[in-house]
């Protein structure tokens, strides 16, 4: 193992115990993925962050080979084929934070109500249907969920976020929660309004001139 993979399992084994630090993911239940030369690099199946190592994290060919004594997360295929299908993405996490699980336990989409939902490339977050966990269907219906989008919510099940690094799909799992749970509680208090598709395709596009792609995990929310 050279110095370079040393750093990229390092960094997974960091981003997952992140997820635990920040309370977006409990157990073993989540899972971290990172693009790594020709395939990826991506946490075991069953093995609670806090005894995870940089060599118990999987090295994982695009068409699923990997080493035969270990077992990557069981929901290996979605984070593959993310990776293999979205140039723009670089990373991949999954978790069943409380807020977007919630929502997702009741298969609804999340609307524009708040301009923070740009961040995510339109003007709602989609709930992909409900299929088993680690199945070819799940992972078909998540891409689908996931077009022109960064994250969605998987129903009866939990979200996937998706970005250029670690750092940047760790920082949009915690918006989506934070956004979830904004929209709890507007409707414990009311009826949210919904920004428009016009209000949000401009904020949109100030964001990519604002240099959130940039430094998106370190602009604050506005």
């Amino acid at each position: 193992m050279d110095r370079d993979e040393r750093s990229a399992r390092e960094s997974v084994v960091a981003a997952a115990r992140d997820l635990d630090a920040q309370g977006l993911n409990r157990g073993t239940s989540g899972n971290v993925s990172v693009r790594f030369r020709d395939g990826l690099l991506i946490t075991p199946s069953g093995l609670p962050t806090a005894r995870m190592g940089p060599d118990d994290v999987v090295s994982m060919a695009l068409d699923g080979t990997h080493p035969p004594d270990q077992k990557p997360s069981s929901e290996w295929r979605f984070h593959r084929d993310i990776l293999a299908s979205r140039r723009d993405c670089g990373a991949v996490v999954h978790a069943h934070p409380v807020y977007c699980t919630a929502f997702a336990l009741c298969r609804r989409e999340i609307p524009a109500v708040h301009y923070m939902i740009a961040v995510f490339g339109g003007p709602n977050v989609r709930c992909a249907p409900y299929a088993p966990y680690g199945t070819a269907e799940l992972s078909d219906l998540a891409l689908a969920a996931l077009a022109d989008r960064t994250v969605c919510l998987l129903a009866n099940h939990g979200m996937i976020a998706a970005g250029a690094n670690l750092e940047k799909a760790l920082w949009l799992a915690v918006e989506l929660e934070t956004l979830c749970h904004q929209y709890a509680v507007a409707l414990q208090v009311g009826t949210p309004t919904i920004l428009s598709d016009h209000e949000i395709g401009t904020t949109v596009e100030r964001f990519r001139g604002y240099g959130l792609n940039a430094a998106g995990p370190d602009r604050d929310r506005g």
